[in-house]
């Protein structure tokens, strides 16, 4: 399923469809409120636990800020281990996920990409995860997509949101794309990392700069293309992407200087099955193209379609990992001397 437009309208002037769908949006987010309350302490791990959450729902970073922290740490010498529920998998878990044994149809594309930078392990059950890392001998667990979950006691709270898409009209599902209220959410926050180009930045800081509460960091970031060495500029390529929200990747490609002919835009997680790709690589082929995908769409892929696809691996960076290392620091996460 796509958003509906009206999700990213001008938050005073959200038009017909939210403004019917709003009684709905305060069920959710009742339902989202008491769900925070029910465990208000959770399981304490006997080492910091980081949560990388976000109020929207759908695509805003969350991923890429995971595997930045998780290098960061591995960096400084400490040994993270990453806690998901498997969006998407099968396995309940707990089990450490393996990045070559397992599949994203058994443990989820997110982890299945995480896995090759840092240990991590899949549980419905996240505090029975965080068990099995601290057994494991996890140094520090970052929990993804735990903001609304109450089942383990987080030492540091980042929420991670689209600098461009904001936080949409502000209300909450089906009326907006919001789990919850963004001041409900922030006031659970310590840090709130912004990913976008420096213009998505300051039209952000223009909306939403007033709704940050006192004690929490905001941190703009971006999303840049790693350095591999590819001459994107001038490749002639059909782009395809099953994230949140696929233009952004899309307009990543072509700021590279790519020839995007067409882009798919495929739903998020979205299974790529052998009749959907054939179909890709039949237009490619007919259109003298490369297909190119993301990374997190590239473990997803079947087999026989590995070596024909290219990927953009994009790394998040900060304007600055201060206040990150202080946010980290303040919550008892000391890097090895």
């Amino acid at each position: 399923m796509r958003a509906p437009d009206f999700w990213y309208r001008d938050p005073a002037r959200p038009g017909a469809g939210a403004r019917l769908l709003a009684p709905l949006g305060w069920v959710y987010a009742a339902l989202t409120a008491a769900r925070v309350r029910r465990l208000p302490q959770g399981y304490r791990a006997g080492v910091p636990v980081i949560s990388v959450g976000n109020i929207n729902a759908g695509g805003t970073g969350k991923t890429p800020t995971v595997i930045a922290l998780a290098q960061r740490l591995r960096a400084a010498g400490v040994e993270a281990h990453v806690v998901s529920r498997g969006h998407g998998g099968q396995l309940v878990g707990p089990v450490r996920v393996d990045e070559r044994g397992h599949s994203a149809a058994e443990v989820g594309d997110e982890p299945l990409l995480i896995a090759a930078f840092a240990p991590i392990w899949v549980a419905k059950d996240r505090a029975a995860g965080v068990r099995a890392a601290e057994a494991a001998g996890a140094g520090v667990i970052i929990l993804d997509d735990a903001l609304q979950n109450p089942a383990v006691a987080r030492d540091l709270d980042i929420v991670v949101v689209d600098a461009a898409k904001g936080f949409g009209n502000g209300r909450c599902i089906p009326a907006g794309p919001l789990r919850e209220p963004v001041d409900a959410g922030l006031q659970r926050a310590d840090l709130l990392i912004s990913v976008g180009p420096a213009r998505a930045q300051a039209l952000f800081a223009q909306a939403w700069a007033g709704r940050i509460p006192r004690g929490v960091t905001h941190l703009p970031a971006a999303l840049r293309p790693l350095a591999t060495g590819m001459p994107w500029k001038g490749l002639r390529v059909l782009a395809f992407a099953g994230i949140g929200h696929p233009e952004k990747f899309f307009a990543t490609l072509r700021a590279e200087g790519a020839d995007v002919i067409r882009g798919e835009a495929l739903g998020d997680h979205q299974p790529l099955t052998e009749a959907l790709m054939t179909r890709l690589q039949t237009e490619a082929n007919l259109r003298q193209a490369q297909l190119v995908t993301t990374e997190k769409d590239a473990v997803r892929l079947p087999d026989k379609f590995r070596p024909l696809v290219l990927t953009m691996p994009v790394r998040l960076e900060p304007e600055d990992w201060g206040p990150l290392d202080a946010a980290m620091e303040k919550a008892g996460i000391t890097p090895r001397q």
